[in-house]
């Protein structure tokens, strides 16, 4: 288990804290109910603050919360709040190049040299042999080189330093491929920083510029903001936190410089909900689009260990339910945040759980939080439907 996937999942806070605040937009009943047993499995583990969004399929919203915003006040956590969605973030970019192939400003099989001439080569990297098709799933063989925050150290060091993309970029070709591009899958945040760049240079404006045009303005996602340089959230938020080691101090990561491509986006359970819902309903994307964004590839072994039964399209998951089929959306991960969620197939029922803490303090810990996190989107997407 590499430190990639504890950043991806969770660093617990070892101590117990008591239930806070249930927010409940539609009537008491069996989904309000299995979804606060969810969000308390997840706080009892050690996460500081969980707040968990369903929408069922007549529209109504179901919240609840867990836990409190920060570990000296003990407020109640904010249904309503902001949280950094880490990897969530990559949807919207692969929403944006998915639009421009339907508008014919590129192809999916487009090499990335035609579009960012000069930028993958050296060490074996090719950007004639590798296509936005790749990029936008996960199949480049690009190997990341992302900085990270694995200790206090780094996070303290580079909290407010915003890493260009073009400067990520080039820390990855400094590395030769992991692999021949489509011939096998590896995570790459670096091919996502790729098609922020690929944007900017077909549409003259920043990936963040493009994805408020087409998707934050026609959704009226108003609490779904690029926070650029500002290391502050928008209030009301709960504080995040993470345990860097087993048995280490918890720390505070809330302020924060995380705003690229890959994973730089913050929102609100609501605005998440009604974002995945209309890209699986088609409001975003044309039929076509969307079943090439569908059409999926099985994850390595590592990731298998945090996706049970992933496959990955073109910036959508896609996982599978205990009362069979499948449901859509991504995983979020960023310093101190976590975001689990996602859709039915047919864009009727969702849902997004917010964790404010996380528990990267060892595999076991990080891969527990994934398990409690996965089985309350597993019990709010089932609706209580038998289970296979």
């Amino acid at each position: 288990m590499t430190m990639q996937i504890l950043r991806w999942t969770a660093a617990a806070m070892v101590v117990t804290v008591a239930a806070c605040g249930v927010g409940v937009e539609a009537g008491d009943g069996p989904d309000q109910a299995a979804l606060q047993r969810g969000a308390d499995a997840i706080r009892d583990l050690g996460v500081t603050g969980v707040h968990a969004r369903l929408v069922t399929e007549g529209g109504e919203h179901i919240v609840v919360t867990s836990g409190v915003t920060d570990t000296t006040s003990n407020e109640e956590v904010d249904p309503d709040g902001y949280f950094r969605i880490g990897s969530d973030t990559k949807p919207f970019v692969a929403t944006v190049v998915l639009q421009l192939v339907g508008e014919g400003a590129l192809s999916l099989d487009d090499a990335v040299e035609r579009h960012l001439p000069g930028v993958v080569t050296g060490n074996g990297n090719d950007g004639n042999a590798i296509t936005v098709r790749h990029l936008l799933q996960h199949t480049s063989g690009i190997h990341d080189d992302d900085p990270g925050h694995d200790t206090p150290q780094p996070y303290l060091e580079r909290r407010f330093h915003p890493f260009p993309p073009e400067e990520l970029v080039a820390r990855a070709m400094r590395h030769p491929p992991d692999f021949a591009p489509g011939t096998a899958w590896a995570y790459s945040n670096t091919g996502y920083l790729l098609l922020g760049m690929i944007v900017e240079r077909l549409t003259g404006h920043p990936w963040y510029e493009e994805a408020d045009a087409r998707i934050l303005q026609p959704l009226e996602l108003e609490q779904t903001v690029w926070p650029g340089a500002d290391p502050r959230l928008p209030e009301p938020h709960a504080r995040g936190y993470q345990r860097f080691a087993p048995e280490g101090p918890l720390w505070d990561v809330t302020e924060l410089v995380e705003a690229n491509a890959a994973h730089g986006m913050v929102s609100t359970t609501a605005d998440l909900n009604r974002f995945y819902r209309s890209l699986l309903d088609g409001t975003l994307l044309g039929s076509a689009q969307l079943a090439q964004a569908q059409q999926t590839v099985p994850v390595n072994e590592e990731v298998e260990q945090v996706w049970p039964g992933g496959r990955y399209g073109l910036g959508l998951r896609a996982r599978p339910l205990s009362c069979g089929g499948v449901y859509w959306g991504h995983s979020g991960g960023v310093t101190g945040y976590i975001t689990e969620g996602g859709v039915t197939p047919d864009g009727a029922r969702s849902v997004i759980v917010s964790m404010s803490s996380a528990l990267a303090g060892s595999a076991e810990s990080a891969i527990h939080q994934q398990q409690a996190a996965d089985r309350l989107v597993d019990d709010a997407l089932c609706g209580g439907r038998q289970r296979e």
